[in-house]
């Protein structure tokens, strides 16, 4: 689980990741990294959009992408923000390509 400083809140923070951030594709999500010039902790934010599956689904793959970016924390660079957007095909994905994507992702991008 990613404690309330590692997560992203507000619209506007998202927005601003999504727009201004590296982006790195994936065959089941696409990864946005910001490196902000704030200190402070990574923090990670998610988009599972109803094109993904129903609210089980949707609820599913967050939770399964959290456990993932929780791993991959002490990797991460401080101040990074990173936003992943889930596509439909993580829905049926298992977790091992799920992970292998995400952490290559990081690796590239933010650590």
């Amino acid at each position: 689980m990613l404690a309330r400083p590692n997560r992203l809140t507000r619209g506007a923070e998202y927005k601003a990741v999504v727009r201004r951030g590296r982006r790195c594709a994936g065959a089941h999500t696409v990864t946005y990294v910001n490196s902000a010039v704030a200190d402070g902790p990574a923090r990670f934010g998610f988009i599972v959009s109803k094109q993904v599956g129903g609210a089980v689904v949707r609820n599913t793959v967050r939770r399964r992408l959290k456990a993932l970016c929780a791993e991959a924390l002490p990797a991460v660079r401080d101040g990074n923000d990173i936003v992943i957007r889930a596509l439909p095909s993580a829905a049926t994905a298992p977790f091992s390509e799920l992970r292998d994507e995400v952490a290559r992702c990081l690796a590239r991008r933010a650590a």
